[in-house]
């Protein structure tokens, strides 16, 4: 029986799903693999390492993988799948399909049908396709000028607030919780540690603002708020993109850590969605882009045996 392999390539972490014809026989997890942000060695040591762990859970050996599809932000560029390929084929001998990280997602939310699909991970992305293929994205520039309502973004804009309130003579409580998380005893020891070059991961701050929104801190549950409010956004500009016709009942899916963790963000993000586009469908449940990534292996192989 053929086994296909997919894999999710995060900047925060690797999925990787082995699976047969219908269904999954096991996932794994490990570090990030956006070569992009990460760079080409810890982007080797993520992927290899999903696929042994995967493969050793599943019981077969990577040799017997048959087909296999990453879906990896940047992706568009063929530099980069060209180099992702080349990671992958060290462990795999198969046929090895490389896509964007959005459309992994679209198809595990929707198949080949039409829908939308918003991510909030590490980074961020809206992206959707019409029921002719017609597509349109929004946001997914990189964490210096984009990815609004990410991880990353989160995890910036938390410290700002915090230090803004800071000179507003405040005393906020996600700045203490921001300098024992990167082990400071000071702001003085702040400011080198963020204005480093290159700049310190902001998404690893993420669980910090979390933590202190769940705890009822009003400046993280504000930041949280907004970050729902860029992602609907996001997904407003793909919606007017595309689905402005008398199209009816457009789905809406939710993909990516930020959505899975925070109820906060999905609930403005579900809100303001529904209330300007009531024709909207969204599903509340967050969704797994490696499912998207094991369909697309097994497509890919049906290809090509035709």
């Amino acid at each position: 029986m053929a086994k296909f392999l997919g894999i999710d390539g995060g900047g925060t972490k690797t999925t990787c799903a082995i699976g047969d014809e219908s269904g999954i026989l096991a996932t794994a997890r490990s570090s990030g693999s956006n070569l992009v942000r990460l760079g080409e060695a810890a982007t080797r040591a993520g992927l290899h390492d999903a696929i042994h762990q995967a493969c050793s859970m599943a019981g077969i050996e990577p040799s017997a993988v048959t087909g296999a599809c990453i879906g990896a932000a940047g992706a568009a560029h063929p530099e980069i799948q060209q180099r992702m390929i080349q990671i992958v084929s060290e462990v795999l001998s198969c046929r090895i399909v490389v896509v964007g990280d959005m459309e992994i997602a679209l198809q595990a939310a929707f198949g080949s049908g039409p829908g939308g699909i918003t991510i909030a991970g590490t980074g961020s992305i809206a992206y959707g396709r019409d029921s002719h293929g017609v597509t349109a994205r929004a946001g997914g520039w990189g964490f210096a000028v984009s990815d609004e309502g990410s991880g990353q973004w989160i995890g910036r804009h938390g410290l700002s607030r915090a230090l803004r309130a800071k000179d507003e003579y405040e005393d906020p409580p996600l700045l203490a919780r921001i300098l024992a998380a990167w082990h400071l005893a000071s702001i003085d020891d702040l400011i080198p540690a963020a204005n480093a070059s290159p700049p310190p991961d902001f998404s690893r701050l993420f669980p910090v603002v979390l933590a202190a929104a769940d705890a009822g801190d009003p400046l993280a549950r504000s930041v949280l708020s907004q970050a729902g409010e860029e992602l609907a956004q996001l997904a407003a500009i793909v919606l007017r993109g595309i689905f402005n016709g008398p199209e009816p009942n457009v789905p809406l899916a939710m993909a990516g850590g930020v959505f899975r963790q925070s109820a906060l963000v999905r609930q403005i993000f579900y809100n303001r969605i529904r209330m300007n586009f009531p024709q909207v469908s969204v599903n509340p449940t967050v969704i797994e882009p490696v499912r998207g990534a094991l369909d697309l292996a097994r497509a890919a192989q049906d290809a090509q045996s035709e």
